[in-house]
């Protein structure tokens, strides 16, 4: 208890120094700068920004509530994160549902984590945070996955390293973006999964995407069956890769989804061919000695 106290007793002497004009710290470098970064500092709720970053732009009413609700009778338990961007005037860089549930129950004050960082550095905290934090929508982590590569200029490869996850599951992600706005306003909504999307992304058309989508919401498709009608909408005919023409053996499902699987994770056009034994034999191509080197590394995970 006395500990909890003598924490609680710094966060105000804190707030009290970060009010001081003469003592307005600026960089890292600053005077009294250590003893502000990285401490739970109570700030006004009025002088903290909502964050421009912020990759989670839908928030449900109703949670919102129930973490109002929590707050109001335990208290905020977990600080929100701050970057100090003048005197007495900061942004948030994760913790908005936390921000928006204490101002709708009135608070005028919030505990914060206070830290220095420029647009840069507060762009990738906020994304790289909140996709580890927050649960994101497929269409969210995809878009918050993109401007980490375009804007802070992270290579899937170094994202895949930094958010701590396999550079085929970005891969993936991203791929999402390949869909009607339609489709990805569907999916965000819940009326269909990223299995769904993930499926959808293989037709080119967005017309086609559109009317396949519309096929899965009135029929209330699976995710197997909806990848069985984007195989059929690639052979209408019937005259299927599965089926095999001159005399080719049928690839059954498992090699299909398979193969299908296996392109989006060597990001690179494999081919299967199976003979009349069903035995088979997958053809990986390469372009250069470096990109047959990255290859072995997906697959061998060295």
């Amino acid at each position: 208890m006395a500990k909890a106290t003598r924490k609680q007793a710094l966060g105000r002497g804190l707030s009290a120094l970060l009010k001081d004009p003469e003592n307005d710290i600026q960089s890292a470098s600053d005077q009294n700068a250590d003893k502000v970064v990285g401490s739970i500092v109570e700030l006004d709720l009025e002088s903290i920004a909502v964050n421009p970053f912020q990759p989670r732009s839908n928030f449900d009413d109703e949670s919102l509530k129930e973490l109002a609700d929590s707050i109001r009778q335990l208290g905020l338990i977990q600080p929100i994160t701050v970057r100090k961007l003048g005197f007495d005037q900061y942004q948030l860089v994760s913790g908005e549902r936390r921000y928006r549930a204490s101002k709708q129950i009135g608070l005028k004050q919030i505990p914060a984590y206070i830290r220095i960082a420029n647009d840069q550095e507060s762009l990738e905290m906020a994304l790289v945070e909140n996709i580890q934090r927050q649960d994101l929508d497929p269409v969210e982590i995809a878009l918050s996955y993109e401007r980490l590569i375009d804007e802070i200029g992270l290579t899937q490869e170094k994202l895949s390293e930094r958010v701590g996850k396999k550079r085929s599951t970005i891969t993936n992600y991203l791929r999402l973006l390949r869909l009607d706005p339609i489709i990805q306003t569907g999916m965000r909504d819940g009326f269909i999964t990223m299995g769904h999307g993930r499926s959808l992304v293989n037709v080119d058309s967005r017309e086609d995407q559109i009317s396949l989508y519309e096929q899965i919401i009135g029929e209330n498709l699976s995710v197997r069956e909806t990848e069985a009608r984007v195989r059929g909408y690639h052979n209408p005919s019937g005259q299927s890769q599965k089926q095999g023409t001159a005399g080719k053996p049928e690839i059954p499902d498992f090699a299909a989804e398979g193969l299908e699987a296996l392109k989006q994770y060597l990001e690179t056009e494999a081919k299967l061919a199976i003979s009349g034994d069903g035995k088979g034999k997958i053809t990986i191509p390469f372009k250069s000695p470096a990109d047959f080197k990255n290859l072995i590394k997906r697959i061998t995970g060295a």
